[in-house]
This record gives C-alpha cells, sequence and structure tokens, in this order.
C-alpha cells in the first residue's frame, strides 16, 4: 500500500513561496561567532511591564479577549495615535505582533495578480506576503541615498493595489521625511491605491532627522493602514503584541482574517501592553540612548573601513553596508559566517540589495564590537587579496 506522504505535494502557493522567498531560516550561531544578524533587543522588557503582566494573571485575566483586542489596549492606542485625526476603539486591531498584522491585512486586501508598489531594498517579509496572496510584487528600486527615486515611484504606483514601506526603513536605516511623503501623497491623489505605513522604529530617529508619521500627512491619512508593534521600544519581541489602525473597512477585514489564522492575542500580555504606553519618557531613554551609541560605533567602525561604503543610519538600529566587487551578498554573508560573524544577505531584501549586507545593531555592545572588528577583517582581507 502507497502512504500519502509519497505522493503528497504542498498546496501551489507553499510552492509558490517556497521559490520566491529568500528569507533563511535563522539558528543560533555557532560556537564562538557572534550574531548581527537579528532585529532582538538585548535589553529586557521594561520591569513595570512585566509586573503588569504578571498582576494580570495573578487578577484571573487568563481567558480569550476580544477578538479584535481587549477593550483597554485598543482605547489607550486611539487615544495616542499621531496626526489631527480623531480615532477610536473600532479603528484599532490588536495582532499577534506586527508579523500577523501584515499578513492579515495583506491577505484581507491583495487579490490574485494585484500589483504591490514595495520601494525596495525592503523589509523581505512584505514581498513574500504578497506572493502568499498570490499577487506581484512590484520592486522600485531606491536612490543611491537610499530615499525613495520618486521618478521611478511615480512611475510605478499606476493601478497598485497597496504601496508598502517601513520608516525608519528596514534595512536601509533611512527616516523617509515630511516632503517625500507628500511627494508620495501627491503621487496617489484621485486613486484607491492604499498605503501601509510600517512604522515600527518611530522612536529610533538619530542626531539631524526627525520622524514624521504618515497619519500626519493629512492628505495621506486617509488612505493608510498603520502598522505598529510593541516589539522594538519596549523590547517585547517575544511577547507577540502588534496592532494595526486604519480605513474602518480595511480594518474589519483584516480582523476576519486574524481571527481565522490567529484567534485573540495573549489576554495579559495585552494588559501589559496598556501598561507599556504609559511609560514615561525616562524609562526608555536609556535604551533609546544606547541605540544612538551603537549607531555611532557602526558609523564610526565601517565609514572608513577597507572595501565597504556606508550611509549612517538616521533610524532604527540596521545598517546597509555597500561592499566592493561584484560577488553575490549570499556567498559574502558565508564569508562572514566562517568569519565568526553572522549577518543578513542583501538580496534578501529586494534586488537593488544585492552587492549589501545588513547589520542590526540590536545586539549588546560587547558582541557588537567583536562583529565590527571581524567584519573589517575579512573585508579589507578580501580587498587585499583581490589586489
Amino acid at each position: 500500500m502507497t502512504s500519502p506522504a509519497a505522493t503528497w505535494r504542498p498546496a501551489g502557493r507553499a510552492d509558490d513561496l517556497r521559490a520566491a522567498s529568500l528569507r533563511p531560516a535563522l539558528a543560533p550561531p555557532p560556537p564562538g561567532a557572534v550574531s548581527l544578524a537579528m532585529g532582538d533587543p538585548d535589553f529586557a522588557t521594561p520591569a513595570a511591564i512585566v509586573d503588569a503582566a504578571a498582576q494580570a494573571l495573578r487578577d484571573g485575566h487568563t481567558h480569550y479577549a476580544d477578538q479584535q483586542g481587549h477593550p483597554s489596549l485598543r482605547a489607550a492606542i486611539a487615544e495616542r495615535l499621531p496626526g489631527a485625526r480623531s480615532w477610536t476603539a473600532s479603528d484599532v486591531l490588536v495582532t499577534h505582533g506586527a508579523t500577523a498584522g501584515l499578513a492579515s491585512l495583506i491577505l484581507a486586501t491583495v487579490n490574485p495578480g494585484d500589483r504591490v508598489v514595495i520601494p525596495e531594498p525592503a523589509y523581505s517579509l512584505y514581498a513574500d506576503l504578497v506572493v502568499l496572496a498570490g499577487g506581484r510584487a512590484v520592486h522600485v528600486p531606491l536612490a543611491r541615498s537610499l530615499h525613495w527615486d520618486l521618478d521611478r515611484l511615480h512611475a510605478a504606483l499606476p493601478g497598485a493595489r497597496l504601496v508598502i514601506f517601513s520608516n525608519p526603513a528596514n534595512p536601509t536605516g533611512v527616516v523617509h521625511t515630511r516632503d517625500e511623503l507628500r511627494a508620495l501623497a501627491a503621487m496617489l491623489e484621485g486613486s484607491d491605491t492604499l498605503v501601509v505605513a510600517d512604522e515600527a522604529y518611530h522612536r529610533f530617529v538619530y542626531a539631524g532627522h526627525e520622524f514624521c508619521s504618515a497619519l500626519s500627512v493629512d492628505a495621506l491619512a486617509h488612505r493608510t493602514v498603520y502598522v505598529q508593534t510593541f516589539s522594538k521600544t519596549y523590547a517585547m519581541t517575544g511577547w507577540r503584541v502588534g496592532y494595526l489602525v486604519g480605513p474602518r473597512p480595511v480594518v474589519e477585514a483584516a480582523a476576519l482574517v486574524h481571527r481565522t489564522v490567529n484567534g485573540s492575542v495573549n489576554t495579559a500580555a495585552q494588559i501589559a501592553a496598556v501598561s507599556a504606553l504609559s511609560l514615561d519618557d525616562a524609562a526608555l531613554r536609556p535604551m533609546l540612548e544606547a541605540y544612538e551609541q551603537r549607531r555611532n560605533l557602526v558609523a564610526d567602525e565601517l565609514s572608513g573601513a577597507n572595501g565597504v561604503a556606508l550611509v549612517p543610519p538616521e533610524g532604527g538600529f540596521y545598517a546597509f553596508v555597500r561592499y566592493e566587487g561584484d560577488h553575490p551578498s549570499v556567498d559574502v554573508t558565508l564569508g562572514l559566517r566562517d568569519h565568526g560573524v553572522i549577518v543578513r544577505a542583501g538580496s534578501e531584501y529586494g534586488p537593488s540589495g544585492e552587492g549589501h549586507v545588513r547589520i542590526s545593531f540590536a545586539a549588546g555592545a560587547d558582541d557588537l564590537r567583536t562583529g565590527l572588528h571581524r567584519m573589517r577583517s575579512y573585508f579589507d582581507r578580501r580587498l587585499r587579496s583581490t589586489t
């Protein structure tokens, strides 16, 4: 008798995703190596948030929550959103991190064959989710400054179902300006294209740069789906609490997908997230200052290194490092791994990411120094071997 496993094949969408995705299945670094690959803050979640979760569990908040999100958390989010519009709890969907928020949104809005514009290099999850929905990712290369190439973006937008970007940007570290956002709004005037603004790194903006939320641009806000998470600002990556805000019909459709695939988010974690929103800046300042110091260390160490070039990060906690030569970034990543430092290949983030590697400075300061030293050594040795 033939076993079903002998003839079983994945669904077509799974095959499509396997063929298209460049996202690696990350594993712990090998012994002796340091990892600069992950966007996982090395800081502990602030004690007040942990205490709020523990108290919520002691108080019996161990049952299902409202599938759109705990009412207290949705109300607290609505009160604190950027921009001039008044929002209510009904405009908010709490999700299993921003990842599930993005997935629910894209699966709820993208039809097979729909065009989704992605300025790239960009967070690789975006294109993977478009493939999963059966849409077509339209990659638009950035300018050399790593800001948007407005002419190319304008040419790509007609007929697009969505345009997706992060700000501050992963992997480039760019902070898109108010003028860029206004230019995007002008390009979209008269269309029904939705804007998906992933602003997970909004608190990580460095000296000389100013953050502007898409919700703060009046001509953009009405078509924007705002994606946010507690993971980065509050060092809550393992808690899995994110949210979407946007036009009511869009949020309702995403909520239908989210409750079908994920169900409600952990109740105690949501109550803890309410306490996170109540933290004052003093509680977060040590983390934010440490990230700025790490950003400066990366810029100082790599800006003058042999064989590489760097646009210093304006925000977030990633640096997109360009290297000399035409070696595939996957091969360079493997070479760096053999040299004791784990990074991400630039090609993961889109076609024009080739020739780059991405590093995260969410790693601890000691690992960061060690990793940067090993990177400099690797690229210097590699450059000398080709001259």
